[in-house]
């Protein structure tokens, strides 16, 4: 399959994942919803919230689903930088502020290289996923994700009252 349908599957698949508008999202643990004016996307995610697992994220894992990835969680929002020793696939990082919109995204961070990839000074969440698949899917900066971990009083996107 050549890359350009390689791209749209996937997009039609996040589509189809992201439902069909006529409910309201679901807001989950384990779910990372994301929307611009490019559409929307969902991931299923991993959640790094603690120091050792935000430590090892994705490290030694030499393959990942195309719908799934990790949101690494920090207790307060701060400057956050990070890099690929011994992570074996490629990565897009998505930085992302305390009121879940994407201010930075580094795509295709290559797998096993040291340099510092710095993700700016407000950093809350950083959503990683396929190296490519923010590109192919349209995401860019300023999207908003949708997660129980974004503050519901400061976030663009908050999850419904249940």
């Amino acid at each position: 399959m050549g890359s350009r349908s390689a791209a749209a599957l996937v997009t039609v698949a996040a589509m189809l994942a992201a439902g069909s508008g006529m409910a309201e999202p679901r807001c989950s643990d384990d779910l990372v919803q994301l929307r611009g004016d490019w559409g929307r996307a969902q991931f299923g995610v991993e959640v790094a919230d603690d120091p050792g697992e935000r430590a090892k994220g994705l490290m030694g894992r030499e393959t990942l689903p195309r719908s799934r990835g990790m949101l690494f969680v920090y207790e307060e929002a701060g400057p956050a930088s990070f890099w690929m020793r011994n992570t074996l696939i490629p990565l897009d990082m998505l930085f992302i502020g305390p009121d879940g919109t994407v201010d930075r995204i580094h795509r295709n961070a290559e797998p096993l290289d040291e340099t510092p990839i710095p993700g700016g000074d407000n950093v809350k969440f950083v959503l990683e996923i396929n190296g490519g698949l923010s590109r192919a899917l349209g995401i860019d900066e300023g999207s908003e994700i949708l997660h129980p971990a974004v503050d519901p009083d400061a976030a663009a996107w908050p999850c419904a009252a249940s």
